[in-house]
């Protein structure tokens, strides 16, 4: 991962994050970011920040809908691969991506643009207290059993 201190306008970088609800995914980029220009905080916030979870929020509010996640997955992939395509200097995808599926068109497109591509998992999904910090810390009421179910499903990058 390149020092936040290394990353200026011209970078070309797409981060891709990994983890289980609740690990602190969003907290990792608020930290990472928050060390950067001011001009790159208010790239990446106003167009380089992609979650899927951001089209869930009516008024503040999250209003998670099983019936939309498809639709709103896909918006979030065009809303980072516009980013990419207008030259934002860092792109992050703040999704779970458990499966490698889940995130190989974020990755491919990234690389097809010209980026570099960090994947930054949060949390060993194989820990059991860090599945009960998750289930206890997750902002959407994922339940402990949903987290444990998650967690059994996710996907190794192999090296």
């Amino acid at each position: 991962m390149p020092e936040p201190r290394t990353i200026d306008g011209n970078s070309r970088l797409a981060i891709i994050m990994r983890g289980l609800p609740g690990s602190g995914k969003s907290y990792w980029v608020r930290q990472f970011i928050q060390e950067l220009s001011v001009e790159l905080v208010q790239s990446i916030t106003e167009k380089g920040l992609c979650s899927t979870d951001s089209f869930f929020y009516r008024n503040d509010r999250y209003f998670f809908d099983a019936a939309r996640l498809a639709e709103f997955h896909q918006l979030n992939l065009s809303r980072f691969i516009e980013a990419l395509a207008t030259g934002v200097p860092v792109v992050i995808c703040d999704n779970t991506n458990m499966a490698l599926w889940e995130f190989a068109a974020y990755q491919a497109a990234a690389k097809a643009l010209g980026y570099r591509v960090h994947i930054q998992q949060i949390g060993d999904v194989r820990s059991k207290t860090h599945l009960h910090e998750c289930a206890k810390r997750n902002k959407h009421g994922v339940s402990f059993k949903s987290i444990q179910r998650m967690a059994s499903q996710f996907q190794t990058i192999e090296e």
